[in-house]
């Protein structure tokens, strides 16, 4: 087996020699893209894992927040009203408040895309490029 541009000629080598190459060329490069987007999307897993770890202990700490002021609220509107409507209106805004947050976490959803590995990706396709080329012009010379 030769390496790409040291050796001999490859338009002295057999058929079967230069299948024999490329095969082992292939999969060299095959392992190396699975590797390269291993390690791509573990990275891309890790950053995603603190930050949703993080939201977490922010949301139940918000969670106490918003039931303390809740209460305050209802406390409040209660000095000018029945305690029941009191209630109501404050659930009714935080029924507004959830829905404005879903709509906005959509949106960022969607601005992020899949997670991909997107230098792979584009690895792959200049790969299958240079295979192309090498293909046609291994039939040229021949």
């Amino acid at each position: 087996m030769t390496t790409p541009g040291v050796g001999p000629d490859p338009r002295d080598e057999s058929v079967g020699a230069l299948l024999s190459d490329l095969s082992a060329d292939l999969s060299t490069l095959v392992r190396q893209e699975i590797a390269l987007a291993k390690v791509e999307l573990a990275a891309k897993g890790k950053e995603t894992g603190k930050g949703v770890g993080m939201l977490a202990g922010a949301g139940v700490i918000g969670l106490a927040m918003l039931g303390a002021f809740t209460i305050c609220l209802i406390s409040l509107l209660s000095l000018a009203m029945e305690v029941w409507v009191a209630a109501l209106i404050v659930t009714v805004v935080w029924a507004i408040v959830a829905a404005v947050l879903v709509q906005m976490g959509r949106k960022q959803l969607k601005e992020a895309g899949p997670p991909k590995p997107e230098q792979t990706i584009e690895t792959i396709k200049e790969d299958v490029q240079w295979a192309k080329t090498q293909m046609q012009s291994d039939t040229t010379s021949s």
